[in-house]
């Protein structure tokens, strides 16, 4: 499976990022990916009022972003924000393309380093899975990454591959620890990890809130690193050995070998 990592600068026009979205998915579907995948905040990006730009899932953006997919023949990934209680909104992962309608709310909510995404999000609650092309995918968003025990139920729903979609918090050190999270969460699973990110937007856009810090990785099931970027606007293309998922589950059993301590599909964030 081909997958393309999108590592886009989203600003706070949802029209003109989904100008964006048009333009990578169909340079991705032009190198023969069947997967594109965006970051968290591809509608609008972090730092702004999201309930004024939230859309239901049925709405112009969300559309829009299934007209580019089914016109390029692949399926994408992208994150949005759709309307919720209390004036909040949720932070959305749809998923549309050939056979694929879906979508997955973010479970784990960042309220971290100093920034409480509770107050204006709500969370959900549901791991998600869509089939592309016969292969089971997860979908998580950006803080679930710190969430081993959502990755390892993804796996024993069956996926092969799990993508993170984040709009990452730059500061020292947090451009390692999201490599070094991927890498784990694809041993923790034996399976793929393809995390997307936002580039670095510079000093004064990254002061706004989580605005990304770059460095999307595809990390292999031994926790290599497949493909990985650097901190600016670039497509990123992975081609994931399914067969290298299925050897690693076969001689490093620890979804097999794992204790039932472990309390299954039963995080949440507080809303």
């Amino acid at each position: 499976m081909r997958v393309a990592l999108a590592q886009i600068t989203t600003g706070t026009d949802p029209a003109a990022n989904l100008e964006l979205v048009d333009a990578y998915t169909r340079r991705a579907a032009a190198v023969g990916a069947q997967l594109v995948l965006f970051p968290e905040a591809t509608m609008c990006r972090f730092g702004v009022p999201l309930a004024p730009v939230a859309q239901p899932l049925d709405g112009p953006w969300a559309n829009g972003v299934r007209d580019i997919a089914a016109a390029a023949g692949v399926v994408v990934v992208a994150g949005m924000f759709v309307p919720a209680d209390a004036g909040r909104v949720t932070n959305t992962l749809l998923a549309t393309g050939p056979s694929v309608a879906a979508h997955y709310h973010k479970i784990h909510l960042y309220d971290a380093f100093g920034f409480a995404e509770s107050k204006t999000v709500a969370p959900g609650f549901e791991p998600v899975t869509i089939t592309v092309d016969g292969v089971t995918v997860g979908l998580t968003t950006c803080y679930d990454i710190r969430f081993p025990e959502l990755f390892v139920e993804l796996a024993r729903r069956g996926t092969q591959l799990i993508t993170v979609h984040a709009s990452w918090a730059s500061g020292p050190g947090k451009l390692e620890q999201w490599t070094l999270l991927a890498r784990a969460r694809a041993l923790d699973t034996t399976g793929f990890v393809a995390a997307v990110d936002q580039p670095y937007p510079g000093d004064e856009l990254a002061k706004a809130g989580p605005t990304g810090a770059g460095g999307s990785i595809v990390a292999s099931p031994t926790g290599e690193v497949v493909a990985a970027a650097g901190t600016d606007t670039e497509l990123l293309i992975a081609d994931i050995d399914l067969d290298a998922a299925r050897r690693a589950r076969e001689s490093i059993a620890v979804l097999q070998n794992r204790s039932e301590l472990a309390q299954i599909g039963r995080a949440q964030s507080a809303g």
